[in-house]
């Protein structure tokens, strides 16, 4: 199911469990910037390496008032675990049904080792504080990723 979430759309609401026992909605960032990345698999090595990336850097993006959440169909206990071992401080919210990753278009099909399948498109979207999308990045490669997110998202503070 494509769907229109683009540059310039309003992010849609959402609300979604998060390992720290709290369910957090999308509208309660409103007046922040938001750094929403939706990826595959906790402790898997690109997932590891993004999230950790993204939580080296939160100080430099909470600096500029952006809060980072990541996505994914993870369980709880799973997002518990992956925070705990790798120390993460980026809000980890799960979507076990899919709806979310759905609504962003970014559960689709993917091809490995000639084998389809379902699953998450590694993506990043960030939303100003008016709750428009002002970025979008589809099919991220995870390798400077975090650095080309906060580069934007400066640029786009500074104007």
């Amino acid at each position: 199911m494509p769907s229109d979430v683009g540059e310039g759309s309003i992010a849609p609401d959402f609300c979604l469990p998060s390992d720290d026992g709290r369910e957090y909605c999308l509208r309660d960032f409103r007046g922040k910037w938001v750094v929403l990345y939706f990826y595959p698999k906790d402790n898997t090595s690109g997932c590891t390496r993004e999230a950790v990336d993204f939580t080296s850097r939160l100080n430099d993006f909470m600096s500029l008032g952006a809060v980072v959440i990541g996505v994914s169909p993870d369980p709880i206990e799973s997002h518990r675990k992956f925070r705990m071992k790798h120390s993460l401080k980026v809000i980890l919210l799960s979507d076990v049904e899919h709806k979310v990753l759905q609504l962003y278009g970014v559960w689709g099909k993917k091809k490995r080792y000639g084998r389809e399948y379902y699953g998450v498109i590694r993506s990043t979207f960030l939303i100003d504080p008016q709750g428009v999308v002002r970025r979008v990045w589809r099919n991220v490669r995870v390798a400077g990723h975090v650095e080309e997110v906060l580069r934007t998202l400066q640029s786009l503070v500074s104007h």
